[in-house]
Parts: C-alpha cells; structure tokens; sequence
C-alpha cells in the first residue's frame, strides 16, 4: 500500500470494499455539516488493508447541543436509521447525554452499522483532539491517532485486537512517534504486551 503523509494527512489509494462505501456515505454527512468526529477501533486497521470482517464502526463525535444534533439526526435519517430509537430528543437525552451510544445503520438493514458517541473520558477527548486526517480515494476522513490505536488494541487484548495493533504498527512502524507510543503503553500500562507481541 502507497501512503503518502502530506501536511500530516495520509493519502492512499484503495480497492474499497463495502464497509468503506458505508462509512464514506456516513461521514459525508459529517463532513458537510462540520461536525467534528474521529473514527476509533477495529475499523482503523481494515482501512488500512487488513483482511477482516466488522459489523460496526466505531465514532465518537464533540458533544453537540440539542439544536445542531437535530439538523444531524435529519441529515443522517434521510439516508440512514436508527436502530436505537426513532425518536431524536430520546437518542439525544437518553442515550447520548447519558454516556450511551446510538447505532445507526442503511434503512431496513441492521449490519453494518455506526457506534456513534460523544466522548465519556479524558481519553476519548484527546483522541477527538488529537485525531489524523485521511484522504483514500481522494475522499476525506478523521481517524485516531496511530500511536493510541496500536496501545488500545492491545489493551484490549483479543486475538483479533492484537492482530489488528501488530498490523497497524508493522505499516506505521517508521513514522510512529516513539515517545507518545511508550506513553500510552505506559498509561493504559501494556508495556508486556508491547514487548511480548510487537518487538
């Protein structure tokens, strides 16, 4: 895979798949009403190439007050549904404002589907804060930092999660920055992991 890092956005080229078509055709709604997000999770390494099924995308979106996540939920409902609730004050007040998610998938389909989210921890914050442009296919998306992705992945734990750290930090591996790598391992406290699964 040709990555490009130009004015610290990565561009590629790719064969999308349909997973990809899903989340350009979602975050084309986000991009065109400024909101800001970030793509976290599983999905970050499938963009990437790595070979592997999910059922859902991971987002987390800045809190928004009700009057803009209005416009959101009318933008998004034309194309999409929410498999939560169909009522956009509930999805608001009941779920997100209360540290929940909503779910959203193409009408009369239920997989995949978006995790949408407003950030719950100090973590999540800086991720939206912190997050990586990409452009693939000339298309536009925020994704989470690399150096976090790989740590949380392996914080995680799971066969497929620490595949996914190890995939992403074999193509990253020359332009990871070192120093915040240690710190997140540090912090999430997985530096054994790191050392037995990625050195």
């Amino acid at each position: 895979m040709n990555l490009k890092f130009i004015g610290g956005t990565i561009r590629f080229e790719k064969e999308l798949n349909s997973l990809d078509y899903f989340l350009l055709d979602f975050v084309s709604v986000l991009n065109k009403l400024k909101i800001d997000y970030v793509i976290v999770s599983g999905y970050v390494s499938i963009l990437f190439g790595r070979s592997r099924t999910s059922e859902d995308i991971d987002i987390i979106i800045k809190k928004l007050t009700f009057d803009k996540f209005n416009k959101l939920w009318a933008a998004l409902t034309k194309r999409f549904e929410c498999l939560n609730t169909h009522n956009a004050k509930e999805a608001y007040e009941d779920l997100l404002l209360t540290g929940h998610s909503i779910r959203l998938s193409r009408k009369n389909e239920f997989i995949p589907n978006i995790e949408l989210k407003f950030p719950k921890t100090d973590l999540e914050s800086w991720v939206l804060q912190q997050k990586n442009g990409v452009v693939v296919n000339e298309k536009k998306l925020f994704i989470s930092s690399i150096e976090l992705q790989i740590s949380f992945k392996l914080f995680l734990g799971s066969e497929k999660d620490i595949e996914d750290a190890r995939y992403l930090y074999n193509l990253f591996r020359d332009k990871i920055d070192s120093k915040l790598l240690n710190e997140f391992n540090r912090k999430l406290k997985i530096e054994g992991l790191f050392n037995q699964y990625l050195k």
